[in-house]
């Protein structure tokens, strides 16, 4: 698939998501203000664990991106922090941007700084993931899925977020390609892998070679470049 082809696709689904989120979505509740509020000062008695860990798990998945983007953004014309930095509060809806704008950009240049060091950092990926890890047990075992699927259908903001982290999960390895390149990882097989909805990533994340390593290398071809 060409560049341009690439960006008119995330352009749409760009535009597309927006435009479901605001004009078709279930309408906001009286309280949507009041639980966001609960949610991000920890206070979460009477609050459906599944939403906890929802809306804690769109905390994480921008750090797993940021895990990418930095280091995608190093040597890109259009930076990638900004995009990086503002997810953290509205999701794909800064991500799908970043994928119209960049380039490709399978090498990386220069020096690592402090931070490019903490984000390519093998440890950083196992910390995140296992946060990740623990919120989904907590949600699965003592949410109440019947109660989550009547906010889903009623709730915007329950269900706006749920969609967004079903577009973050999906849209991860579209930056997988060029990052294996950066790291000259040539598995096939880790590309699939990261297709696996949000634990692909964190797998992925786990598993790569800091860049620069070249002890990781394999000969068998990358299926596609990100």
């Amino acid at each position: 698939m060409s560049i341009m082809a690439r960006r008119i696709g995330f352009g749409l689904l760009w535009i597309g998501f927006a435009a479901y989120a605001f004009l078709l979505a279930p309408p906001n509740q009286p309280d949507t203000f009041d639980l966001i509020r609960d949610l991000s000062t920890g206070n979460w008695d009477g609050i459906n664990p599944l939403v906890v860990c929802l809306f804690n798990i769109m905390g994480v998945m921008p750090m797993l991106y940021a895990c990418l983007l930095f280091l995608d953004g190093h040597g890109q014309k259009v930076p990638a922090w900004p995009f990086a930095t503002l997810s953290f509060g509205v999701g794909a809806f800064m991500i799908l941007p970043y994928l119209v704008l960049r380039g490709s950009n399978p090498t990386f240049k220069g020096e690592k700084n402090w931070l490019l060091k903490l984000l390519d950092s093998r440890w950083t990926a196992i910390a995140l993931s296992l946060g990740a890890l623990g919120l989904f047990f907590y949600g699965i075992t003592a949410g109440d899925w019947a109660n989550f699927a009547q906010q889903w259908r009623s709730d915007r903001f329950i269900h706006v977020m749920s969609l967004d982290f079903c577009l973050l999960s999906v849209l991860f390895p579209a930056l997988v390609g060029d990052d294996m390149a950066r790291r000259n990882w040539q598995d096939s097989r880790i590309f699939w892998l990261s297709f696996l909805p949000f634990f692909g990533g964190i797998l992925y994340l786990c598993l790569r070679p800091p860049i620069g390593d070249r002890s990781a290398v394999s000969t068998e071809p990358i299926a596609n470049r990100g």
